[in-house]
């Protein structure tokens, strides 16, 4: 039978998941647990209940991050005013996470836990040159969002470890931010392809563009060909096309109940090219 434990600190937690030898499972939300443990066969000693804890929880700014406890839900993500100021793109992605029951429960960490190639805020918190804060038995580590995800539905957590913060740096106001999600419905549609991109305006070229996908490999994907491809670049008709080319050809997905690779492949080109051309609008 399968144990259930609601401690009160951090350095509680941590003992209880160290405690049950590999076999507990950390649980916020509880939005996908039965659903992953019932398609994969995957059993639990014990799960241990992190919602509560007051270290991975609340939102706030400083002089360099946007710092959100990994606790924190989607409801109260796209609500914030400080996300909304300093990351409007992880705002919106927060507003496209199943439905209002779902976002009320569903937590930021667990998504990024929970690594699914189709997971909303994946190819956003790439984009946003994000950074997860983590805690286990030998202390505090820092690793960049760019390297959280290892294979499929794999991370960098090691055992016994959870996700404590997910920071985001603060870039200058004028920076572009903009987010793409293809589903079969307007919402409450796991992803067929999501896009996110950042990029500052330098004259009229983008510099230090960053652009992540989802649902087109089996982890969230910096696009760097591309970003290379549109580096520099005025975002004309003539760059949109020319970039779409080389996202289209960067992603090897697969066909799968969703949808289809070639299908994949040519929402992704479109994607990027309206995002290219909505960056050469002005403001």
């Amino acid at each position: 039978m399968t144990r259930g434990h609601s401690p009160s600190t951090l350095d509680e937690a941590l003992m209880m998941l160290n405690e049950q030898g590999g076999n507990a499972v950390p649980v916020a939300g509880c939005t996908d647990l039965m659903v992953i443990d019932y398609a994969t066969g995957r059993s639990h000693d014990a799960v241990v209940n992190v919602l509560g804890l007051k270290e991975l929880a609340g939102i706030h700014r400083t002089d360099d991050w946007l710092d959100i406890g990994a606790a924190s839900t989607f409801t109260e993500i796209r609500n914030n005013p400080d996300v909304q100021a300093v990351s409007p793109i992880l705002a919106e992605v927060a507003a496209t996470v199943g439905a209002w029951q779902i976002q009320n429960r569903a937590t930021i960490g667990g998504n990024i836990a929970n690594a699914s190639p189709a997971g909303d805020s994946l190819p956003v918190l790439l984009a946003l040159d994000a950074e997860c804060v983590l805690a286990g038995p030998t202390g505090e580590r820092v690793v960049a969002y760019a390297d959280m995800h290892v294979a499929y539905r794999e991370t960098a957590l090691a055992p016994g470890e959870l996700i404590v913060r997910v920071r985001i740096p603060l870039s200058n106001k004028s920076r572009l931010q903009q987010f793409r999600k293809v589903g079969t419905r307007q919402a409450q549609a796991i992803s067929k392809v999501l896009v996110a991109m950042t990029a500052d305006r330098d004259g009229d070229v983008l510099e230090n563009v960053r652009l992540a996908a989802g649902s087109v490999a089996a982890i969230p994907l910096r696009l760097s060909k591309t970003e290379t491809a549109l580096n520099g670049q005025r975002p004309d008709l003539r760059t949109a096309d020319a970039v779409a080319a080389v996202a289209r050809a960067e992603v090897q997905p697969i066909d799968d109940v969703r949808s289809t690779a070639d299908y994949r492949k040519f929402v992704l080109g479109r994607l990027v090219r309206r995002m290219v051309l909505h960056a050469g609008t002005p403001d």
